[in-house]
């Protein structure tokens, strides 16, 4: 089968699963922008929003953002927010200079690794989200931008979300991790509902943790501008555009995706099969819960 993101060829979503495979590898830096990028370098200011994929990370970038910006009334003035809290993992795709100074200190960086895959001396920020929401959540976030809508299931859509590989962990991989480290001082690990459903209290935690100052009218501030009314009203900046210009020339799929990580309250999504619930619950089963101690995702989120 030919590329998909061969220049002549017209641009498309991809409508299987063999075909998403094909765009992903597209998407691989190559061995020229690997070799031209430089390492991460951590400073022990550094701070990395390091959640799994789909568990809180745009907002936890904005959050933090806003919080080093306060003193100058905020930021928004920037077309993407992991130009300004630069995402590790795709700083070779992107021809970032990860190592570049910040607007404002300390340096902040976004990644998806666990601990073991980010190098130490740093600190680190993670929220953690049930391992379903996190799995549908990343199906309609792939719906619309690699893939047409409708033409992937879940269950076909599942290993993609599954899979191990060397440098990047699965859910569960990169739970335990960062689970383990829940109570280092270099480490703040907490619940994505629990910053919703208290954002001021997540808020002043963040900055403590951050050294960043956070009186009344900055969390404030910060509250308002981490919003999902806000950031819906100025979602396009939290909607990965520089990844999807790049994903777009590599992999060759249409402009004006509807995608977005910002989605709307009463967005539609699609209802968790019963066989795929009993299939994350059984790895739950097999490697959490023997290690921390609880059963499920909620007794976790409790003890956090």
């Amino acid at each position: 089968m030919a590329a998909i993101g061969v220049m002549d060829q017209p641009k498309r979503y991809a409508q299987s699963i063999a075909q998403l495979g094909e765009v992903l590898r597209l998407l691989v830096p190559s061995d020229a922008q690997r070799a031209a990028a430089r390492p991460y370098v951590a400073r022990s200011s550094d701070v990395i929003i390091t959640p799994f994929s789909k568990c809180g990370t745009t907002m936890m970038q904005q959050m933090f953002h806003q919080l080093r910006m306060a003193p100058r009334g905020g930021d928004m003035d920037f077309d993407d927010i992991s130009r300004i809290v630069p995402w590790i993992e795709t700083a070779p795709e992107l021809n970032l200079d990860i190592n570049a100074e910040q607007r404002a200190d300390p340096r902040g960086f976004k990644s998806h690794l666990h601990y073991e895959g980010l190098p130490p001396g740093a600190r680190y920020v993670i929220t953690l989200r049930d391992p379903k929401e996190a799995f549908v959540s990343l199906y309609h976030f792939f719906s619309g931008w690699f893939f047409k809508p409708g033409s992937i299931t879940l269950e076909e859509f599942f290993p993609v979300w599954f899979r191990e590989e060397a440098q990047r962990p699965n859910y569960y991989t990169h739970l335990l991790s960062w689970w383990a480290r829940r109570g280092e001082p270099d480490t703040l690990v907490m619940d994505y509902r629990a910053v919703l459903a208290d954002k001021r209290a997540a808020i002043s935690r963040l900055a403590e943790f951050c050294g960043l100052a956070a009186d009344g009218a900055v969390i404030d501030l910060v509250e308002h501008r981490t919003s999902r009314d806000f950031m819906m009203q100025h979602k396009a900046p939290f909607a990965d555009p520089m990844m999807r210009r790049m994903s777009e020339e590599k992999a060759g799929l249409p402009r004006g995706s509807d995608s977005a990580k910002i989605r709307a309250r009463d967005a539609v999504r699609e209802p968790l099969p019963q066989s795929l619930a009993e299939r994350i619950d059984a790895e739950w089963a097999n490697r959490i819960a023997p290690v921390t101690g609880h059963a499920d995702y909620a007794s976790l989120a409790k003890a956090l």
